[in-house]
């Protein structure tokens, strides 16, 4: 485990119901390396956020942890409470959220917010901090940095504001990264710059990324590995070249088929069809069976097989063409 800067082990979160237990993340299991990016994908309710909230430790009650284990740079976190998992945050984990309103203090300057997370986090000065919050900016390409850190949050576009999040997050130099949907709220042309800047820093400082999306292609064109997600479980997990260019999970390869270059030529998008299950009224056997136009009887009456070293959590994997494969 010491040669992955996070490593999840059969992490299972449960929310208990007047109805019964809910299990919005089922037995995952995947690494990220340093100075790696790891696209977590999937429809909403896939239970991408939940599993990122379960490693930072935000998950809102009465939803926990209730099996598995989570290692951060080779030390077990899962179990912290309180002040132990407070200090973990910044320092050893930073965190960008979807919408940067809900990360910054409306009330405060952004350089306020820059020198307190690393006077709290880092053993430096505030004049150093103050140095540092600036050339932090600088790195995320807000002009005129120095100028900029006595401004308030509303002072900035959406675009800059993701930026400041995004700085907020790596200032005190921790080693993982949670991302999650940091591009959603923006326009096109900045979420490909938010895209590269993601990279850039991830290449430089070696940091590692869980960056969290429901878009394939974001995630074609930042992560360097992907896992996708499925009614809490993972049902693919690979490099994002093999998986996008031949997925072997039926729902990796619906997912693909409805964007717009793999439907090209088409009146319609191609499309999944049905919508992903409840929690509350999950299917017998395999969660995507009713859905899959490959689903045969063992589909429905035993679960899903678990990845156990295989790219794809499927009974009846889609082949590779021969020629690809030999």
């Amino acid at each position: 485990m010491s040669e992955a800067v996070l490593s999840i082990r059969n992490l299972t979160v449960e929310i208990p119901t007047r109805g019964g237990i809910l299990r919005p993340v089922d037995q995952i299991n995947y690494d990220i390396n340093r100075g790696e990016i790891l696209g977590i994908v999937g429809e909403s309710g896939a239970g991408k956020s939940m599993a990122g909230n379960a490693v930072i430790g935000l998950l809102n009650r009465p939803a926990k942890i209730t099996g598995g284990e989570i290692w951060l740079n080779g030390t077990r976190i899962d179990q912290l409470e309180g002040e132990d998992m407070r200090r973990l945050r910044g320092k050893h984990i930073g965190m960008v959220f979807q919408d940067p309103l809900t990360s910054l203090n409306p009330l405060l300057r952004i350089g306020d917010q820059l020198t307190e997370t690393m006077l709290e986090h880092l053993d430096i000065s505030r004049d150093e901090a103050r140095k540092r919050a600036a050339a932090a900016l600088d790195e995320v390409g807000i002009p005129a940095a120095a100028q900029r850190l006595d401004s308030y949050p509303h002072e900035f576009s959406g675009g800059m504001r993701q930026r400041v999040v995004i700085a907020l997050a790596l200032c005190a130099e921790p080693s993982l990264v949670i991302a999650d949907e940091p591009t959603t709220a923006l326009d096109v042309s900045v979420q490909a710059q938010i895209i590269a800047l993601l990279k850039r820093l991830c290449r430089d400082r070696g940091t590692a990324v869980m960056l969290i999306t429901h878009d394939m292609g974001v995630i074609a064109e930042t992560a360097d590995r992907v896992a996708v997600m499925y009614a809490g479980r993972l049902a693919e997990l690979g490099n994002v070249r093999d998986v996008v260019t031949h997925p072997e999970h039926p729902y990796t390869d619906g997912l693909m088929g409805s964007t717009p270059l793999a439907s090209k030529g088409l009146k319609r998008l191609r499309q999944i069809p049905g919508s992903m299950p409840r929690l509350t009224a999950m299917p017998e056997g395999c969660a995507f069976h009713p859905r899959c136009e490959f689903a045969q009887d063992i589909c429905r009456a035993e679960p899903r097989p678990k990845l156990n070293g295989g790219r794809s959590a499927c009974h009846f994997p889609i082949q590779q063409p021969a020629e690809e494969t030999a």
